[in-house]
Order: C-alpha cells, then sequence, then structure tokens
C-alpha cells in the first residue's frame, strides 16, 4: 500500500475523525512546540502561527501534505487555552457562563505549493452554568485537555444555548476551510471533486 497523500501533526481523536470522515487517508502523530502567545499578537494570528509551526514540524517526507491545527477559545481579549489545573478550568467554566464567547481555529497545509493556511471564527452562547455543574463537568475528565475548558461534541454541548459559524471548527478543524485547502492541494475529499 502507498503511503497517505496528507499527515495530520496531531494526535487529537476529534480531528482524525472529521478528516476519517471527508474520506482522506492520512497518517498521524503529535508534535510539541511552543503555544505561548507572542506579546502583541491577536487570537487569529496566533492560531494561524502556530497551525503553521506544527505542519512545518513534521517537515518534508512525511507525506505530500502536512496539516496542522490550533484552536482557542476567546472572551473579550483573553484567550483562553487548555486549563492548567483544575482551578483555571472551573474558572474558564465560571467566566463561559451566560456569555457569548469566540472560537478561532486556524488551519495550515503545508504541500509542493508551500503552505496555505484558513481561518475559522464562530460565536458561541453558553447558558448559566452553576458551580456545582462545573464542578462535575471538571471531575468528568472531559475538560481537562480542551481549549476553554470544554467540548462541545460530548457533555460539554450541554452547556451550549447558540452557536453562529462552524461547529466543527469548534471541535477542532473547520471542515469547509480544511476541505478547501485540501481540494486546492489535489486531495480529493471522499475521492471525487
Amino acid at each position: 500500500m502507498s503511503p497517505p497523500m496528507l499527515h495530520l501533526a496531531s494526535e487529537s481523536p476529534r480531528r482524525r475523525e472529521i478528516l476519517e470522515a471527508l474520506g482522506v487517508r492520512f497518517s498521524f502523530a503529535g508534535v510539541r512546540i511552543d503555544e505561548r502567545p507572542v506579546p502583541g499578537e491577536g487570537p487569529e494570528q496566533m492560531v494561524l502561527r502556530l497551525a503553521r509551526e506544527k505542519a512545518a514540524t513534521v517537515g518534508e517526507g512525511a507525506a505530500r501534505a502536512v496539516l496542522g491545527a490550533d484552536t482557542a477559545v476567546v472572551l473579550g481579549e483573553q484567550v483562553f487555552g487548555k486549563p492548567r489545573d483544575r482551578d483555571d478550568g472551573l474558572d474558564m467554566l465560571e467566566r463561559l457562563s451566560g456569555r457569548t464567547h469566540r472560537v478561532v481555529t486556524g488551519v495550515a497545509l503545508l504541500s509542493e505549493a508551500g503552505i496555505t493556511t484558513a481561518l475559522s471564527s464562530t460565536a458561541v452562547r453558553f447558558r448559566a452554568i452553576s458551580r456545582n455543574e462545573a464542578v462535575a463537568y471538571w471531575d468528568s475528565g472531559e475538560p481537562r485537555d480542551k481549549a476553554g475548558a470544554y467540548a462541545i461534541q460530548g457533555t460539554g454541548g450541554v452547556f451550549v444555548e447558540e452557536i453562529h459559524g462552524s461547529y466543527s471548527g469548534v471541535v477542532g478543524l473547520p471542515v469547509f476551510e480544511t476541505a478547501r485547502l485540501l481540494e486546492a492541494a489535489g486531495i480529493l475529499i471522499l475521492g471525487t471533486r
């Protein structure tokens, strides 16, 4: 069997599920980069930079193209990454409670043509979350490695009152934007055009 045309620079099960649903054959592996924001960098610039760095970290030879992605939850000017610990996670949930935040996901594709990027921005409104709900949710284990301390595709979806934009972008890999990047690089979705 020939090697896959695409390599996903991530171990995220959610990103893998999305690519599998698109019918794309790919390999995957996590990458380690410094995910701290650069001073003066906005959330959109940050996720695009991190997506590019993830794709470039894998380098050439892994596949014909390498896909990197990064997601951040943004409330006002504050960027919420993955929670450091229980207190940080509960603080995030408390601050998101009853408010609208943005989820921005940057996608980068490194191919023979160079690196191309796309950005998804989605508005998500949470209902009010009680302290007991937040503690029970944290104790479930689900939010511990998620940007903003929640997973919209899991139990955390019960907090979501309204969404405007890309659901899959909130999950971690916006389907529309990703498909356009892949097709432009000659990687066909579901084996067709």
